[in-house]
């Protein structure tokens, strides 16, 4: 009997995007045989990244329903400091977290889930707590955590400096690695620890083994 098919980790993207915060999720997740699909505001219409690529979006946000997608990531950008034109990411992002599939969001996207007010029951992080508590309508400061990542059930927030502690967090609420594995990926491409590296090549082989 076949398996059921995993459904597509959703990426949102916009212009101005911060296209190195989700490059070890993206890429790792990819590797390890999950779909990745982009979500732009509209299909047709390509988007630029802070770093200057130019990205066509798989498919608009109006047509992303949370029963079609295993988790939604949201990435920081310029725009969510600069008025409210990403605001139906949040929006989008509010319907997933009632649906019960998970939401990440690194950066600035932090801010705009505070805007929303998704973040004042639940635990999170950011880039710093003054940066949140200067969003109208937050009103989650005591939940605030200072940590590299934090998940909260559905949720998982990150500050920008932290891509990798933000995709040990996603891949660990997918399972993408067993415990051990997730550790010893982690201290690799976050602590450049070479003892992790035999545990990731013996994880790969025993996969390839079992293909």
């Amino acid at each position: 009997m076949s398996e059921t098919p995993r459904k597509p980790v959703h990426l949102a993207v916009y212009d101005t995007y911060a296209d190195w915060e989700t490059g070890h999720t993206t890429a790792h997740l990819t590797r390890r045989g999950h779909r990745v699909r982009t979500v732009g505001p509209d299909a047709g219409t390509p988007v630029t990244t802070m770093g200057g690529l130019r990205v066509q979006p798989d498919m608009a946000l109006s047509g992303l329903r949370p029963e079609d997608s295993s988790l939604l990531i949201l990435t920081g950008a310029d725009l969510w400091d600069s008025g409210e034109e990403l605001a139906p990411f949040a929006a989008k992002a509010r319907e997933f977290l009632a649906a019960g599939v998970p939401v990440a969001a690194i950066c600035g996207a932090t801010a705009g889930l505070a805007r929303a007010g998704l973040l004042d029951d639940r635990a999170h992080t950011s880039a710093v707590s003054f940066y949140l508590a200067e969003q109208p309508g937050y009103g989650g400061a005591e939940h605030y955590v200072e940590a590299d990542a934090v998940t909260d059930g559905d949720l998982i927030t990150a500050g920008p400096t932290e891509p990798v502690a933000f995709a040990r967090e996603v891949f660990a609420r997918l399972g993408v690695y067993e415990p051990d594995v997730l550790d010893a990926w982690y201290r690799l491409f976050h602590d450049s620890d070479a003892s992790a590296y035999p545990v990731l090549m013996a994880d790969a082989e025993a996969g390839a083994d079992g293909a």
